[in-house]
């Protein structure tokens, strides 16, 4: 069974995974839909497929229900199957542009500190997946960025 890394940006709709061979980006999958569905069922195929190694995740910020999706599935199947866990937050893949929020608002990060703030003339940013899957870039720091403030 061939050995895999995997990079899993589940911030919102689509899921991207991509799945790296010895750094290199294989094979990519874009899915839309909610990540409470689609995450167990696409790691299903892939594990049958692929022996996973690593998994690279966007720990935040972004939808709060699917970063908790996210975080609890890879957090078990590191536990289960002995996969190494890494974290980074999302801004890594999409430039480092905002992020939407909620009521109008944007999470922006600024000298390594995120916020909540308005930003005037919002455009989304797609996310995407980096060519190369490079583990020095990437923090054992697995913790959700749960920027919102409590209600």
């Amino acid at each position: 069974m061939l050995k895999v890394d995997l990079v899993v940006v589940a911030i919102e709709s689509p899921l991207l995974i991509g799945i790296y061979e010895n750094g290199d980006l294989i094979e990519k999958m874009e899915i839309e839909g909610q990540t409470s569905e689609n995450l167990p069922i696409h790691f299903e195929k892939i594990l049958e497929k692929y022996r996973v190694e690593r998994v690279l995740f966007a720990n935040g910020p972004g939808s709060f229900m699917a970063i908790k999706i996210n975080y609890i599935f890879l957090k078990t199947l590191s536990t289960v199957l002995g996969i190494e866990l890494f974290g980074i937050d999302a801004f890594f893949f999409n430039g480092n542009q905002p992020i939407k929020a909620i009521g109008g608002m944007s999470f922006v990060k600024t000298e390594n500190v995120i916020n909540l703030e308005k930003v005037e003339n919002f455009t989304k940013m797609p996310f995407y997946l980096p060519e190369k899957f490079d583990i020095s870039l990437y923090s054992k720091d697995i913790e959700p960025l749960y920027i919102l403030p409590a209600i």
